[in-house]
């Protein structure tokens, strides 16, 4: 079967080599040569001529199937971006989902059979079924790229285009009524009725757990998950498969091999089906498809040959699957398991027999190790984590998670025949998912649970920490010893690593304007004390909260003195619960003043439930101690709505001033200057991310400051404004931007 793995593997580096590193022009051309190459390994002598047949032919393929789905699927779709069509006919693929103004689905387009687009139109979407026709004039946006940024979470799903409703749609029957949408309504159903047994997070956990649907799990539950390090739980992977196989095998008996492959390989696809067909699914279903059938077929199952089949039936079916963080997660995972978990066994054995418990314990280590191997880089560059208690939060929570399945499944499916038959089913499966939210959340608030490479100096250690494990790999005699002075080694450098990384900031008043996107966050730190100014991003793909407990996490906060909210547009205040969930706040400042956005009481909810002071700023000024700092906070002033009535913030150390005026107008910063005394500043954040109604003249005259710093991302307001940067130019300001260079970091010492 390794014949197979060479050609699937070849195949799946080149649609790796095309998405990621060869110009669409260089893809026919790299064809050609790689299919040459793969005929001249014919004149080579013995094995090797095979192999090497087989990878050119592989990638040869590879880069002409990328050329052709191109050209044939994606570049008609970009095609259509920034137009206006009408009488569009789009099919349903899937269950609507509300929007703030609506709803979206995934589509079909009549007249593009092979991709999809998500549509947005209005509330009546959630009263379709899949299968449906939608008729409607819509405008095409890129999917592939919004505005300044490139996304991959779409295109990686096979969707290239966003259609916005500018029209009034009719609706049809379409192929509704067709077996083809049998699974998603299963699916949806199944979700249904979890809600029926099930309520708050033990209900969202099942749903997750069961079906991959992790929308319904609160924001604390979800932190806590994700930080403890069993996120993994809830996408439904190998993990999952492999509890769904054993409670088939349970039903059909282990010895049974015909009968198990038969019943299990249908059921196993019927379930990636209800599931929503994710990478992780499919990965795994074709694995224990492939070791499932080779019995039948006198073949012996080789793991890393159904791992590259696997990979290859993915990106054939889309090679911009590649992009996929949770493919490049998955495949990772159970490469690391194949190749260390056993190697890592059995070092820690030692090749003796050791008693049950210790068995046990270096069978989780050595699992957990062995998918963490090649996460962890992934881990690292997407999301900025390490998370230290994983080999702990696994140990103790995995088997629980296995019995919520085997339990949860039967459970939720025969009260489709008898509810209180599921109800009681369901009492097992509640109780354990209470353990684990519980687990999770005591391992997420232990000190140093998990680092963040907010710390410049982690991803150094995480190289240093690789290489010495690699030098330790390689170097003779094969002992147990070099390892563990590995394992001292880098436990030792980790504690500096963090030491310097809070050590960074720790002298002065350090300000940082965090890279956010479209939003706002300001990070205030002195003397051990910190305070936050706003929390939100008005970019969906952005996570302002995480971003922000990140940065205080790194420097060393475990509880954050003020959160200041200047006003409450989302694109200020969208992060604040994630923020809630990941750290304890001791005061939240909020303008006394209408919230035209609707969001205040979702704050001050979870405010409530985390124990966090509330005060409200109206009237006069409000001071407030940071460190050797002071913060002086203005009320509301102008009116008309959220912008016009936030608050503006100024931050002082000795003759160091930084002003905050969020999102206020020139006639909002006017009244600003005749209510309030303005110092001459150092710095500004600017207003409303450089709009050309804010930064007034008037109020750079009167401030005068050295740097304006514009906290902007991707958007379709033209932020930053050429009048507000000519104007900040002119007032001899040095302009910083987040959208530019990042977090913006100033130290004042």
């Amino acid at each position: 079967m390794r014949v197979l793995a060479v050609f699937t593997g070849a195949f799946s580096c080149g649609v790796f080599l095309a998405q990621y590193l060869l110009p669409d022009t260089w893809l026919l051309p790299g064809a050609a040569v790689c299919l040459l190459a793969a005929c001249l390994a014919l004149l080579l002598p013995g094995i090797w001529h095979k192999r090497i047949l087989l990878a050119g032919v592989g990638l040869s393929l590879a880069l002409g199937w990328n050329w052709l789905y191109i050209r044939q699927v994606s570049a008609p779709m970009e095609a259509l971006v920034d137009t206006e069509r009408c009488d569009v006919v789009m099919i349903l693929c899937d269950y609507a989902v509300p929007t703030n103004y609506g709803a979206k689905a995934v589509v079909k387009l009549k007249d593009f059979p092979a991709g999809k687009a998500v549509y947005y139109g209005d509330f009546n979407l959630l009263e379709l079924l899949p299968g449906q026709s939608v008729t409607d004039d819509v405008r095409f946006q890129s999917a592939a790229h919004i505005r300044d940024d490139d996304i991959t979470s779409f295109t990686s799903k096979g969707v290239f285009l966003l259609a916005y409703s500018r029209g009034e749609p009719e609706t049809g029957e379409g192929t509704a009524s067709s077996l083809r949408w049998l699974p998603v309504r299963l699916g949806r159903a199944m979700r249904i009725r979890i809600e029926s047994l099930f309520d708050g997070d033990d209900a969202a956990f099942l749903t997750a757990i069961l079906t991959g649907d992790k929308s319904g799990l609160s924001a604390g539950a979800a932190s806590d998950l994700s930080e403890a390090g069993l996120s993994h739980v809830l996408a439904v992977s190998g993990m999952h498969c492999g509890f769904f196989l054993t409670l088939v095998t349970l039903l059909a008996g282990q010895h049974r091999r015909r009968l198990l492959a038969g019943t299990t390989i249908p059921l196993l696809w019927f379930y990636a089906l209800i599931t929503g067909c994710s990478p992780s699914v499919v990965r795994a279903c074709v694995m224990l498809s492939f070791l499932l059938a080779a019995p039948l077929f006198r073949r012996n199952g080789d793991p890393p040959t159904a791992m590259a089949a696997a990979l290859f039936f993915i990106l054939l079916q889309n090679p911009f699957a590649a992009a996929s963080i949770s493919l490049q997660l998955s495949f990772g995972a159970v490469a690391g398991l194949l190749w260390l978990t056993p190697k890592l066994q059995r070092l820690l054995t030692g090749g003796k027999r050791r008693g049950r418990i210790f068995r046990i314990l270096s069978a989780s280590f050595s699992a957990t190790m062995g998918a963490l191997v090649f996460t962890v880089p992934l881990s690292a560059y997407y999301f900025g984590i390490l998370v230290l208690v994983s080999p702990l939060s696994n140990l103790l929570c995995l088997w629980a998670a296995s019995f919520v399945f085997l339990l949860g499944l039967p459970a939720v499916l025969l009260s489709f025949l008898f509810r209180p038959l599921g109800l009681v089913l369901g009492l097992v499966p509640r109780v354990l998912t209470g353990y684990i939210l519980e687990t999770a959340h005591i391992l997420a608030a232990l000190p140093y649970h998990a680092l963040y490479f907010a710390n410049p100096y982690l991803k150094y250690w995480l190289a240093y920490a690789y290489l010495l494990f690699a030098a330790a790999y390689l170097l003779k005699p094969k002992s147990r010893r070099k390892y563990g002075l590995a394992v001292v080694l880098t436990s030792l450098t980790l504690a500096l690593t963090v030491y310097l990384g809070q050590a960074r900031y720790a002298a002065g008043l350090n300000i940082a304007v965090l890279d956010v996107g479209q939003g706002e966050s300001v990070l205030l730190q002195d003397s051990g004390k910190f305070a936050l100014v706003d929390c939100g991003s008005g970019n969906s793909w952005q996570d302002p909260g995480g971003t922000a407990a990140d940065q205080l996490l790194t420097r060393g906060c475990r509880s954050l003195d003020y959160l200041a909210l200047t006003h409450y547009d989302s694109d200020h205040v969208s992060g604040v619960e994630t923020l809630l969930a990941r750290l304890p706040v001791k005061k939240l400042l909020l303008p006394a003043a209408a919230d035209d956005a609707g969001i205040r009481e979702a704050i001050l909810y979870a405010a409530e439930r985390r124990g966090t002071a509330v005060e409200y700023i109206g009237g006069a000024e409000s001071h407030y101690a940071l460190g050797e700092s002071s913060l002086t906070v203005y009320p509301p002033l102008g009116s008309g709505g959220d912008n016009e009535e936030g608050l503006a913030v100024l931050c002082t150390r000795g003759d160091y001033d930084l002003l905050i005026t969020g999102d206020m107008n020139a006639a909002t910063e006017q009244k600003l200057l005749e209510t309030f005394a303005l110092p001459d500043i150092e710095a500004l954040v600017v207003g409303h991310h450089g709009s050309k109604s804010s930064s007034s003249k008037a109020l750079l005259e009167a401030v005068k400051p050295e740097t304006a710093i514009i906290s902007v991302g991707s958007n379709s307001y033209g932020h930053p404004a050429d009048e507000a940067l000519r104007r900040l130019a002119m007032a001899g300001a040095a302009i910083c931007r987040t959208d530019k260079q990042g977090t913006i970091t100033i130290t004042v010492n």
